[in-house]
Parts: structure tokens; C-alpha cells; sequence
């Protein structure tokens, strides 16, 4: 008999009594314990950031030096802080690479993101929910040249199924390294996963270090 659902779980409880907005606030947080994909003063794109828990986490990694750049096709949480964080309302991929940068061009005129998150995920049907993920990650994959700089990273959620590893490679020919991650904060039947791209290779793809694919992590108990 399969396990009952828990909506209101240890990370549910703890993002409302720290004020964070979601729960998944603390899948970001071990993204960064484990990579350290941002440093104070960086200047971080959030795509699909709504309703802003990333943008919490990311604003108070970068500091008063850094700057996040959200947006999404809904407002994001008024709570979100202002001093660090700009967010833009509208379609990630309609959306042109030169709007996505002007609040860092505004800042420096040649500056590009030190880090690309992507937290996006379709609206579930349960059929076929992971190509369309592998759909929006693509889109990731495309945007990354005109916006991240070189050296730079990604983080962006994927959800596993036939695509998983296709796109963990793709990932892999646009960075020096790529990993996948399933955070402990992801509920234990979800499907969702995470890819780790490290050390952008730059639009003429001349990469830091040889690029390689990490191995999935081993499943855990719960994995459809």
C-alpha cells in the first residue's frame, strides 16, 4: 500500500517558521551547500521564479554587491526583497536576451550572469509531464549562450524520464561538467531532479576543463 501523502512535511514547516515562501526554498540551499554555485556579488538569472523562494535564497547569497534577476507569468511574492532582487513579468522564452540582462547592463554595461536557476516545471497531468520538462530545459539550454557568462553556472530542474539523460549530455556539451541532483527537499515521489552545469564553456564552446557527466545518483525509496 503506498505511502500517504504528506503536504505539510518537516520542510514545509520549517520554510514558514525561517519566512520563506515555499518549501523549496531548502532544494536551492543544498544546491549550494554541495556546488557553491553562488558567491557574494554575483549576478544571478532566476527563470520562473514565482512566487520567489529562490529569489529569497539567492538575494542573501549575493549580498549587497550582487544582484537576482527573476521572472515569471505570474508576480512574485511581495515579501521577495527589493535592495538585490529586480523581477520582470512576462514568458521566459519570449522574453529577449537583451531585456533579461539590462538591470545588470544598467550596473555594467558588459556584464552577463554568473549563474543560470531554473526551477520551472510544467503543470502536471501525469502523461507525459517529463518530456515537456525536457522541452522547458532545452529552452534553458538556448538561452544560456546570450545570457551566462563564461565559466558560469546552471542549476535547473528537470524531471526524470526517457529525456533525463539526453539532456544531462546536452548539458554536458555547453559546460566542463554536468550532474544530476535529487535534493533531500524534494518529496520522495516526486520525479523531479536537478542538473548541474559547471564551468560554462562560452558561445565558441571552448571549455574551461574536458567535459564529462556525472552518474546519477543511485534512486532513493520512493522513486516512481
Amino acid at each position: 500500500m503506498p505511502k500517504p501523502r504528506r503536504l505539510h512535511d518537516a520542510y514545509f514547516k520549517q520554510a514558514k517558521a525561517e519566512g520563506y515562501l515555499a518549501r523549496s526554498a531548502y532544494k536551492l540551499k543544498e544546491i549550494q551547500e554541495r556546488h557553491t554555485i553562488i558567491k557574494p556579488g554575483d549576478f544571478v538569472l532566476d527563470l520562473g521564479c514565482a512566487p520567489g523562494s529562490w529569489l529569497q535564497v539567492a538575494g542573501e547569497l549575493v549580498g549587497s554587491r550582487g544582484l537576482v534577476v527573476g521572472i515569471d507569468l505570474k508576480e512574485s511574492d511581495p515579501r521577495v526583497p527589493s535592495d538585490t532582487v529586480v523581477t520582470l513579468v512576462g514568458d521566459t522564452f519570449a522574453t529577449s536576451a537583451e531585456r533579461l540582462l539590462e538591470p545588470a547592463r544598467a550596473r555594467d554595461a558588459t556584464r552577463r550572469f554568473d549563474v543560470v536557476l531554473s526551477d520551472m516545471a510544467p503543470s502536471t497531468s501525469g502523461h507525459g509531464d517529463d518530456l515537456v520538462s525536457s522541452r522547458l530545459c532545452r529552452g534553458v539550454l538556448e538561452l544560456v549562450p546570450k545570457v551566462l557568462r563564461v565559466g558560469g553556472w546552471l542549476a535547473m530542474k528537470i524531471f526524470e524520464g526517457a529525456e533525463y539523460s539526453a539532456v544531462l549530455e546536452e548539458t554536458a556539451g555547453l559546460f566542463g561538467n554536468a550532474k544530476g541532483l535529487k535534493p533531500r527537499a524534494t518529496r520522495e515521489i516526486s520525479r523531479e531532479m536537478y542538473i548541474i552545469g559547471i564551468g560554462f564553456r562560452g558561445a565558441e564552446g571552448k571549455a574551461p576543463p574536458t567535459a564529462r557527466i556525472g552518474a546519477p545518483p543511485s534512486p532513493r525509496a520512493g522513486w516512481s
